[in-house]
């Protein structure tokens, strides 16, 4: 049975070619992603038409005379009504505000036409040519506060040839953008319930923690003081259950029902680790780390010496 594939919204700014890359893509079998809106400050983006044509559903609303947060919570709400977990920005000239970023904060990205951290902002092929640089190229970059600066997914070199003018350049990039695009963002989607992404993430909590050191215990990474007692556990595929979850210390058996009645699809009692563990699913994605870091550190202080629980005011 195939996996349902992620909703994703894409916000143009005129012929929306990044866009239908994005689309096009989807029509793969394996393709992890959907296109479910396309959405434009611009009603006269040349890309709501095409998106319109081939079936999929388009916004539009001018930023004139509202302002940054007005705007963006308009744009919001039909990515949400929609139901999009992504947000793809493809030629979408508009800043958008902290809030709005912050809100989707490693699940929306960006293509931008340069080497990042190189040429940030306009004009770049311009800028790379009178550098005299040898290659200009694209890159694809979560997006953050700070322009042009988030973490980089990926990207693709171009060669800046003898004569290059910025148009030249850019026509050639343009190709390269293409290509680059639906690998990355089909990369993004699934990342979240990638087994070896949800590991790095719990390892990376986890051996944040005082003395934490990481072990292999009945074939699953394993989480503990060093010598000492262990506090997590992450099951893959545990007797081929197929889910990836964090076991976590908890304090018996009452809450471990409480959870389980409060949420099953995500808590379940694991097996062979008795009332004193909580399994908590990561595979169904949407992960709020800074709540699974808060489980972490309490399963570790339920073990940790008294000496090292005064570290972190337990």
């Amino acid at each position: 049975m195939a996996k349902p594939r992620i909703p994703v919204a894409v916000f143009i700014g005129g012929s929306g070619t990044n866009m239908a890359a994005l689309h096009y893509a989807s029509r793969l079998a394996d393709c992890p992603y959907e296109i479910v809106l396309v959405a434009s400050n611009n009603p006269e983006a040349g890309g709501l038409a095409l998106a319109a044509a081939e079936g999929v559903p388009t916004f539009a609303l001018p930023h004139k005379g509202l302002s940054r947060a007005e705007h963006d919570t308009a744009m919001e709400a039909q990515v949400l009504a929609a139901g999009a977990q992504f947000i793809a920005l493809a030629g979408y000239m508009r800043i958008l505000s902290p809030e709005f970023v912050g809100r989707w904060e490693g699940r929306m990205v960006n293509i931008h036409p340069s080497l990042l951290p190189a040429y940030p902002g306009l004009h770049t092929h311009q800028r790379a040519i009178e550098a005299g640089d040898s290659h200009g190229g694209c890159s694809v970059h979560l997006v953050t506060v700070d322009l042009d600066a988030g973490p980089l997914l990926g990207q693709i070199a171009v060669a800046i040839a003898p004569g290059d003018t910025a148009e030249s350049l850019a026509s050639r990039v343009l190709f390269a953008e293409h290509q680059l695009y639906p690998r990355c963002l089909a990369e993004l989607v699934t990342r979240e319930t990638s087994p070896e992404h949800l590991v790095e993430q719990v390892r990376n909590h986890a051996l944040a923690l005082p003395e934490a050191d990481e072990v292999v215990s009945h074939g699953m990474p394993c989480f503990g003081i060093i010598k000492g007692k262990k506090f997590a556990y992450v099951s893959v595929d545990h007797h081929g259950d197929g889910r990836v979850a964090l076991l976590v210390k908890i304090s018996g058996v009452d809450e471990q029902e409480q959870l389980i009645e409060s949420d099953p699809e995500r808590f379940y009692r694991p097996a062979y680790f008795g009332d004193g563990w909580i399994a908590i699913r990561l595979d169904l994605g949407r992960n709020d780390w800074d709540d699974l870091a808060a489980w972490l550190q309490r399963s570790w202080a339920a073990i940790a010496p008294r000496r090292l629980a005064a570290i972190l005011d337990f």
